[in-house]
């Protein structure tokens, strides 16, 4: 599933779910994330999941502690809606120093060809660069989160990183 790229090192990952109503119990798409990276073998640590509410400052909070530490890739899940409450994009995005554009292009290519159609268009995935840490910000819907890693995060995470780390 990698890229012929091979670091020393394992890939370090955290996990954001943003909800105001999701719990460890009931979060199907962060523990979906979570799942995923890990088949994968990437390194996802307990203390690097946590829930917060779609609130901004929240959702910054979270982010920003995880950049002072030493982790090379954070994936977000949930608030990316158009609703008033959904608030991650508008959260993370001023954090980021480069945005990796295509993600989100292809993502809503991808939804639209093969899941969700011209629902697609309401879809505000992002991903981008923030110091040395790849952020990619997720829907919150397991079939969102499955076609993000699948199709497109997993197959060319290690290169991202290694990209991240020249």
């Amino acid at each position: 599933m990698h890229t012929n790229v091979k670091l020393e090192r394992p890939v370090r990952c955290a996990v954001l779910t943003v909800s105001d109503t999701r719990t460890i119990e009931t979060d199907k798409g962060g523990q979906c994330v979570q799942n995923l990276l890990q088949t994968a073998d990437f390194d996802v640590d307990i203390k690097h999941y946590t829930i917060v509410k779609d609130e901004q400052t929240a959702i910054q909070s979270a982010v920003q502690q995880w950049l002072a530490e030493d982790i090379d890739v954070i994936v977000t899940t949930g608030g990316t809606g158009i609703a008033p409450r959904d608030v991650t994009i508008e959260a993370v995005t001023p954090l980021l120093d480069k945005e990796i554009e295509g993600f989100g292009e292809l993502f809503r290519y991808l939804s639209f060809t093969e899941d969700v159609g011209t629902r697609a268009l309401l879809s505000r995935a992002v991903a981008g660069t923030a110091k040395r840490t790849l952020i990619f910000c997720l829907p919150g819907s397991t079939g969102a989160v499955k076609l993000a890693l699948n199709r497109l995060i997993l197959p060319e995470l290690t290169h991202l990183v290694y990209e991240m780390n020249k």
